[in-house]
């Protein structure tokens, strides 16, 4: 994602890239050099570093400056980007997020992608938004920072259930009820978590999971799948549950007990398919005989 960023940036604007070897700790230069006197850093990375690299930053951005992240998940505290900015930025220096159905390759390809830029100063979304004037990639200025955050990172959680149902085969009727109901439970979380309900209707919300959870290339989607396959050992030698964002934020949001997940039957449902996935067309059908 942070080379499909370069690719739409670099036509109108000296960019500049950082970057880490995750083996050897090796920086292609220090953060806090490469950080100076920029106008816009972009957090294209997970949101475990950002604890990190935000607080490093705090004293070499210049209070004008503007840092916008794109993390879709939990730190292993549980947090989501937006909470580490609020801590280490807070009200000195701007910050946001931006969240939609962005995949990196389509933009790269130039094909159109769509994002809300959320940030409390209506200001830095408006900043964001002209920075990307003229790309592929269009914006709109959002004011509810946390609600576009959770629903961002919990929306992830519902896209494998999708896929095991794709891949059991029980048809697009299925793919919509479960799209339909997990939107609705997104925006009960997104408001129990301090967010507005609408939010999880917009492209951080709504937006995100259908291309996440139809898309053919769709990597949370494929791991559903894979799962209800019975292929859980391929997966779990291959790393690739382990990279999933939606997986990772289940198990950080029952590790540090985010919410009340259980109170939420489909994030339930999800959460006993992850760790039994052998079970989920009978749960699935139990769920189901509940809400009918």
């Amino acid at each position: 994602m942070g080379q499909a960023l370069e690719t739409l940036l670099s036509h109108r604007h000296e960019v500049l890239v950082w970057d880490r070897n995750l083996t050897t700790g090796e920086e292609t230069q220090p953060l806090e050099e490469a950080a100076r006197d920029r106008q816009v850093v972009v957090f294209a990375l997970p949101t475990q570093p950002h604890d990190e690299l935000a607080g490093r930053l705090v004293p070499c951005l210049q209070p004008d400056a503007l840092c916008m992240s794109i993390a879709k998940g939990l730190d292993e505290q549980g947090r989501t980007a937006a909470q580490v900015f609020t801590q280490h930025f807070g009200s000195r220096i701007g910050w946001g997020l931006f969240y939609g159905p962005m995949l990196a390759r389509e933009l790269q390809a130039g094909r159109s992608g769509f994002a809300v830029a959320a940030s409390h100063r209506p200001e830095a979304g408006a900043r964001l938004k002209a920075l990307f004037a003229g790309t592929s990639l269009r914006l709109q200025v959002h004011e509810d920072v946390q609600g576009a955050a959770w629903a961002a990172v919990l929306k992830n959680v519902y896209v494998p259930l999708v896929g095991a149902a794709d891949g059991l085969g029980m048809g697009d009727n299925m793919r919509g009820f479960l799209i339909a109901t997990a939107t609705h439970e997104l925006a009960d979380i997104v408001e129990h978590q301090g967010g507005r309900r609408e939010t999880a209707y917009t492209l951080a919300g709504l937006g995100d999971l259908v291309t996440s959870a139809t898309g053919a290339s769709s990597h949370h989607r494929r791991i559903g799948a894979e799962l209800a396959a019975g292929r859980c050992g391929e997966l779990a030698a291959s790393g690739a549950n382990i990279r999933s964002e939606g997986v990772h934020t289940a198990a950080m949001v029952r590790h540090h007990a985010v919410f009340d997940w259980q109170r939420f039957e489909l994030f339930a449902l999800v959460c006993a398919f992850l760790d039994d996935p052998a079970q989920l067309e009978r749960r699935l059908g139990e769920y189901i005989a509940r809400r009918f």
